[in-house]
Parts: C-alpha cells; structure tokens; sequence
C-alpha cells in the first residue's frame, strides 16, 4: 500500500441553528477533508475544522499545510507508519488541525490494511456511547427551549455555554437548572470568558443555591495555568481544562500543578490520533479521567475521536461528541450510528465513514 495521492475537498453542511458561544457563531459546517489514495486502491479519510479562534488555522492555511507536507509523504508504504508521522509533525510546527486531518486518514488506511475497525486496531472493544449535546448561548428564554427539546430527544446531559456576562452567566444555569428534571446533569463551558475571581464567585454562588455541575470547563484564558489552579482550590465544582491543553507537555505542566480535575481531549488540538492515545495515557498515569470532546466538525473527525473513546474507555469516561447531531444534513456516507445522544462505532475497517 504505498501512498500515491493526497487531495482535499469541502465538508459542508447547514446547522439546525446557529452555535453560539462567547467566542463565535457558526451558521454552516464547512471543513476540510483530506482524502489519502494508494496504489492498490485503497482510501483513507480524514478531516478537520477550521477554528482560527482556538487553533489559530483557517481553511486556507489547513489546504497550505496539507500542500507543504505531502512531498514528505506521497511515495512511502503505509507500513511505514512512524516514518509518516515523524514527517508530518517534525516539518511543520503547529497547524494541530491539518495535521490531526492527515492523520485520521492515515489510521483510516492502516486500520483498512489490518482488515480491523479503527477501534479495535488501537486495543479497544466497547462500541456503544452516550454524549451531551451543546445548548448554545443566547436568550434565557430560548436556552431553556433548546435545553427541553434536547432532553426530549433523550439527551440526559447538557453541556450549556456561557461567558460573555457574569450576572447573565448566572442567571442562565439557575434557570435551566430549575427548568430540568434533577436528573439532568449540567455542564459548563465559559470558553475562557471570566477572570480567577469571577470565576470562584459566580460558582460559589451557584454552589449556594445546590447548583454543581459536573464541570466548569475552561472559565479562563488559556495560557492562565494560575487561574485554574487558583479556582480548583476554591469551589466545589470540578474543573476541565481544554484550551489549555493542547499537547502531552501542556497536559503533564497543568497535571502536575494540579490544576483541574478533568482534561479534555480534540484531536484537532492534539495534532491526531496519535498524542490523544498519549494524552490519555499521561492522564491515566496522574489518576485523573478525560472527556473527549470536538470542535464543530462532521462525522468523518467525530468518529475518530469515538474510536479513540473506545480505545482509552478505561480514562476517557465523557463525550462531548455532538456535532453530527447539530447538522441539518449529513454530507458524508456513514455505517455509524449517530442517533443523537447515542454513537455506535460499526464493525466495518478504519474509521467507517467516506466521502
């Protein structure tokens, strides 16, 4: 199987409403995919989500990155599987998405070439998994209406974002909080909107009120470890580290600190496959569990990410997988089950999906 050509092409999809958080509005999917071809026929597929907001890419410098790397790939046999990836991440520095793209496709093939789903190639059995879904941020009104809707659709765990205003922030979660079965477990993500401080005080005040969710996920900037540290010695409510994390040395820096209680786990930060089993394992070692999550991507990336659930399903307890379940059409062909809350990875080679 030696690699013959590697070519892009558009993912595109309306959303059934608009995802909202403090950081953006996305109306339409549109990503990327990259599709790997070999001699003997064979087909790997990747993709990845431009989201200059977080990873700093866009469509075009994923499609520049792509174009640089494949002379350092086309020709290889898949069986040289570490010389390719050594390729992809030692000639190009960052660009985490257009390389965790590459690498989908990559597994893709050498799972295809093993005649194995990816799951089970990478040590994994479980196949069924639940995940949340994501109650946009908006009006209080109409987060309370999405979040009715999505437990009737069987979702019993909401993932509510929140952050551009600390007093709205508040009185969002208490009303949907008080608007829900106690059942219905809520989590948090201020997509790094607050301070140290405000975050301790708008969580004490919702922990006075019995309000603990089952995370606070990155209440602040990225870069500020302090901060987390700083809120996770002073609340009650657990907190997840996201953007913060992109690598294994970011991970083992935050872990060491003991900074958070959970880590979140995208392929698009962790550059693939490959640093997102190591990331798992880093975190296995520090006795903490991951939830791995996507950013708005389609089901060829959120796939990946679930066969690297089953992979590491003894750390990696929580999915944040529902971006198939936010589009108004599904652009590519699937043997998966993508049935809102519930995924069920299939028994087919590779990753399952094609385009």
């Amino acid at each position: 199987m030696k690699i013959a050509n590697i070519r892009t092409a558009t993912l595109k999809a309306p959303l059934k409403t608009p995802f909202i958080t403090s950081l953006r509005r996305v109306d339409t999917l549109e990503d990327l995919v990259v599709i790997i071809e070999c001699d003997d026929g064979s087909v790997g597929y990747g993709e990845g989500a431009p989201t200059p907001v977080i990873t700093g890419e866009t469509m075009g410098s994923m499609i520049s990155a792509i174009e640089y790397l494949k002379p350092f790939i086309l020709g290889l046999e898949i069986g040289e599987f570490d010389t390719i990836l050594n390729n992809i991440h030692a000639r190009i520095l960052k660009n985490t998405t257009a390389k965790s793209a590459l690498e989908i496709a990559l597994y893709d093939l050498k799972a295809k070439a093993a005649k194995q789903p990816l799951y089970q190639m990478l040590g994994g059995a479980k196949r069924a998994f639940r995940t949340d879904i994501t109650i946009s941020m908006g009006a209080i009104d109409k987060m309370i209406s999405d979040s009715l809707n999505a437990v009737r659709l069987g979702y019993d765990t909401l993932k509510i974002k929140i952050g551009d205003d600390p007093k709205k922030d508040i009185e969002r979660v208490v009303a949907i909080h008080h608007a829900l079965d106690p059942h219905i477990a809520l989590r948090l993500d201020a997509n790094q909107g607050w301070t140290a401080k405000e975050s301790v005080t708008l969580l004490h005040a919702l922990e006075k009120q019995g309000i603990i969710a089952e995370f606070i996920e990155q209440p602040v900037p990225a870069e500020d470890i302090e901060g987390l540290k700083y809120i996770k010695e002073r609340v009650q409510t657990p907190l997840l580290a996201d953007e913060s994390i992109f690598s294994v040395k970011d991970a083992r820096r935050v872990l060491e600190m003991q900074a958070v209680d959970y880590v979140n786990i995208k392929l698009a930060k962790t550059a693939g496959i490959t640093q997102a089993l190591e990331l798992a394992d880093l975190s296995k070692e520090f006795g903490v569990k991951c939830m791995i999550g996507c950013m708005l991507e389609g089901p060829i990336s959120v796939a990946a990410g679930v066969h690297v659930a089953s992979a590491k399903a003894d750390v990696i307890t929580m999915l944040d997988l529902d971006a198939v379940s936010l589009l108004a059409s599904h652009p590519a062909k699937t043997s998966i089950v993508f049935n809102e809350s519930e995924i069920i990875l299939s028994e087919d080679d590779g990753v399952g999906v094609s385009f």
